[in-house]
């Protein structure tokens, strides 16, 4: 018995749509980045890229359990001096509701390249409209 190591060149990838529409956040993230690392697939192997290619639509309607709609905050940084900026989640669903979903789906990736790598292959829409439709994406619910 050989353990099956994939190789990168052997990796065939498919496109996964995931509607948002009326989701939680944090379920949409952890399925997408479960997804992203190819972590539901027999051939997954930790330090090859295996996953697939995620479309997320919808993310304008995605929502928050609790009262974290109101508490959660996004903080970056300008590189100067005293230039930590921050906004609430309310502000970035406004101003950019595609950044709140990579932001969480990448949270959950490595922080290496091959994190990075696959990072790339997540695209996230805020609404239901994507220029994907000749890569034939498979739409998935939350409970497959």
């Amino acid at each position: 018995m050989k353990t099956y190591y994939a190789k990168p060149n052997e990796v065939e990838r498919e496109w996964v749509l995931i509607d948002a529409e009326d989701q939680v956040l944090g379920r949409v993230a952890t399925k997408a980045a479960t997804i992203l690392k190819g972590k539901n697939k027999p051939q997954y192997t930790p330090h090859v890229d295996t996953g697939d290619f995620v479309i997320i639509v919808n993310a304008d309607k995605i929502r928050l359990t609790g009262t974290k709609a109101a508490q959660k905050e996004y903080f970056r940084h300008t590189g100067h001096p005293g230039g930590l900026k921050s906004e609430t989640f309310a502000e970035a669903m406004q101003k950019h509701p595609e950044r709140v979903i990579e932001h969480a789906v990448k949270g959950m990736l490595p922080k290496n390249t091959l994190g990075r790598a696959m990072g790339m292959k997540l695209k996230v829409y805020a609404g239901p409209e994507h220029p994907h439709m000749a890569q034939k994406p498979r739409q998935i619910s939350l409970e497959d």
